[in-house]
């Protein structure tokens, strides 16, 4: 199976005023990040807005990616449901579409007791042959992974890696303590990437990526060199695109950087709204001092 490790960017699903995913546009800003050197694509993420599209939107989001990425970097597709059968019919599609990975989030309505959300992840992982990204994001889930649930679905032969989106870094090293080789840990945009290196990390999946992956591939490397210094220089800089992240809309907030950048990705689906113009200078400022 393919071997995880780098910047994965969460891409945005770039959708027109009658809601059909702009394949031109999705195609273009894939290759412009496989040119930039990013290590992989991952699709329906958070900043895609997965939970804003329909099963048909998802399907073409995800076929789109794949047809840019043309095999060059492994493409993580999202998978995201409340129901098991839901989520196991997403991910045998998008297997079959020629994706490498899957990312697999959980949606929950009423909670789930350790072994329900257990089930979940392990029905997904069950279904397909590609390896499978657990995702957890305490912010937005109602049912989070505890660090048991987490040590038991590392035993499974496909769950192969973790993206944990909490804010608790010391989460991160439990898991890879309690986990070891048998769990890769990639960083979400609400941890410190190199922080994350530095304790065992292999990469990060986020959007920041989107705007930024020259900058986010040359962090990886001094990371990867142990130029610890230097990457701590850099990530200081590159910190300023998290904080706008976390501080606006994020699907909004990469949308808007993308589009001061030519990508016509189109507004966030509503309700969501798009960023003020005042919100959009404050964007715009940020890309102007990581350039």
């Amino acid at each position: 199976m393919a071997d995880f490790h780098g910047v994965f960017p969460y891409l945005v699903s770039p959708v027109d005023a009658e809601g059909r995913v702009r394949a031109d546009v999705m195609g273009r800003l894939c290759d412009d990040l496989i040119q930039a050197g990013v290590h992989g694509l991952t699709p329906l993420g958070s900043t895609g807005e997965f939970a804003y599209l329909g099963t048909a939107q998802r399907e073409a989001v995800v076929r789109a990616t794949i047809e840019a990425a043309q095999r060059r970097v492994p493409v993580v597709a999202g998978v995201a449901s409340t129901s098991v059968a839901d989520a196991v019919a997403q991910a045998k599609l998008y297997e079959k579409l020629g994706a490498d990975g899957i990312l697999a989030i959980l949606e929950a309505y009423f909670p789930l007791k350790d072994a329900q959300i257990e089930s979940y992840f392990r029905a997904i992982a069950d279904a397909v042959e590609i390896p499978v990204v657990i995702y957890t994001n305490p912010q937005f889930q109602r049912s989070d992974l505890t660090l048991d649930v987490i040590a038991r679905l590392a035993e499974h032969p496909r769950i192969r890696y973790i993206k944990d989106a909490s804010t608790n870094t010391g989460r991160l090293l439990s898991i890879i303590n309690r986990c070891g080789d048998a769990l890769q840990v990639f960083s979400a945009s609400a941890h410190i990437p190199a922080a994350v290196m530095l304790i065992g990390g292999v990469g990060w999946m986020a959007g920041p990526a989107c705007i930024a992956p020259r900058q986010s591939v040359a962090l990886y490397e001094l990371c990867k060199a142990q130029r610890w210094d230097e990457a701590l220089m850099l990530q200081r800089k590159l910190w300023r695109v998290n904080e706008a992240f976390a501080k606006f809309n994020l699907a909004a907030c990469i949308k808007a950087g993308l589009a001061l950048q030519g990508y016509d990705v189109g507004d966030p689906i509503p309700p969501q709204a798009a960023l003020t113009a005042e919100e959009r200078k404050a964007v715009e400022k940020v890309l102007a001092e990581i350039a």
